[in-house]
């Protein structure tokens, strides 16, 4: 193939905002098909990134049924994220899925068993890991610079920006508020900075604290308190089977100064790092110790031999060489698979008050 047929199931603002424009950049990509079940959305989807041969879907198991599409990306809510997922895997189509890859760790070993049983390509859209601070780090990580890292915290902390759009506070569509949105983004970098994919025990909170509020600030102006059934804040110690421990904290509404989205903190045998005010490297050398801060504005770039630097971007243009040149796979479903996993173990761990422990 030169090309990759592409096709976008669910044209909301994830698509519209990240998935299109970054596509529409990679060359070899042909946007063929937008669905979505408000079908005025894929028709302005179509107008704006397809071309006159694009066709509009209202239902994807039709679109699905079309056996020129090579590529699909799902968009849609948490809920039907593996429903969709599969039935694209098995009718013969490469899968990006946005993140979190399901709802729950049950739908996301579903996903990862039909993409093993059809023999078909799948990754989750997480794509703070094609960020430059990311990726210097994890370059440093790999090459032992710091060591081992045996403590870590994630962070994705907001004061006051709650999403009041589309099902974001809808806990039965999306399973979750921003544990399960903007957290696990968090800890997925956290454990692929620390190569560690093996929870041992989880102890959580999740909090809701300020979601009743009337008329409460926020970035999208005031939330309705009777839509609000997820959390506003969760928390939570996780440690790992070779002994190492990792701190999540995730919020959409918290009073807090310390703001940190999609950031991590990691410490070392050798040195530590954190993405607090840009890209930091603290150590030891000579008796002495030092803080390095790394410049970020312009070098090289790990995935993608080109002038862009842009994480969404770099994130597409991977996962279409993946597909097209089965280049490395930089976001693994066996890894997204395991923050599912940990993101559940953590609300159960709040539901009961108790530590949930891994097999």
């Amino acid at each position: 193939m030169s090309k990759v047929r592409v096709a976008i199931i669910g044209c909301g603002g994830i698509a519209t905002g990240k998935h299109l424009p970054s596509l529409v950049k990679v060359k070899e990509v042909e946007l063929v098909a937008f669905c979505d079940i408000i079908v005025e959305r894929a028709e302005q989807a179509k107008a704006k990134y397809g071309s006159e041969e694009s066709k509009v879907y209202e239902s994807y198991t039709e679109l699905l049924q079309d056996s020129s599409i090579d590529v699909v990306h799902v968009c849609t809510p948490n809920d039907s994220h593996a429903e969709i997922t599969i039935a694209a895997l098995e009718a013969d189509k490469h899968v990006m899925c946005e993140k979190p890859m399901a709802k729950t760790a049950a739908d996301a070993r579903r996903m990862l068993e039909a993409a093993k049983r059809t023999g078909k390509k799948l990754s989750i859209a997480y794509q703070n890991r094609f960020r430059a601070d990311s990726r210097f780090l994890k370059d440093a990580a790999v090459a032992g610079e710091l060591g081992e890292v045996y403590f870590a915290k994630a962070h994705a902390i907001r004061r006051r920006a709650v999403p009041t759009w589309g099902v974001f506070l809808d806990e039965e569509k999306q399973g979750g508020g921003p544990l399960i949105d903007i957290g696990t983004h968090a800890l997925d970098l956290a454990l692929w900075m620390m190569d560690n994919y093996k929870p041992k025990a989880v102890l959580g909170r999740a909090y809701h604290k300020l979601s009743q509020r009337e008329n409460a600030a926020n970035a999208w102006g005031p939330w309705d308190p009777k839509e609000f059934t997820v959390e506003d804040s969760a928390f939570a110690m996780i440690t790992m089977e070779n002994g190492a421990s990792l701190v999540l904290e995730s919020s959409w509404a918290l009073n807090t100064l310390e703001i940190d989205e999609a950031k991590v903190t990691l410490c070392g045998t050798e040195a530590g790092a954190d993405m607090k005010g840009g890209l930091r490297i603290n150590g030891e050398s000579n008796s002495r110790l030092y803080t390095k801060e790394i410049e970020l504005q312009s070098g090289g770039v790990a995935f993608y031999e080109g002038a862009s630097d842009d994480p969404a971007e770099l994130e597409a243009r991977a996962w279409i060489e993946h597909v097209l040149y089965d280049k490395e796979l930089i976001v693994k479903p066996e890894q997204a698979l395991v923050v599912s996993e940990i993101l559940e173990a953590i609300y159960e761990s709040s539901r009961t008050g108790k530590a949930v422990y891994f097999e």
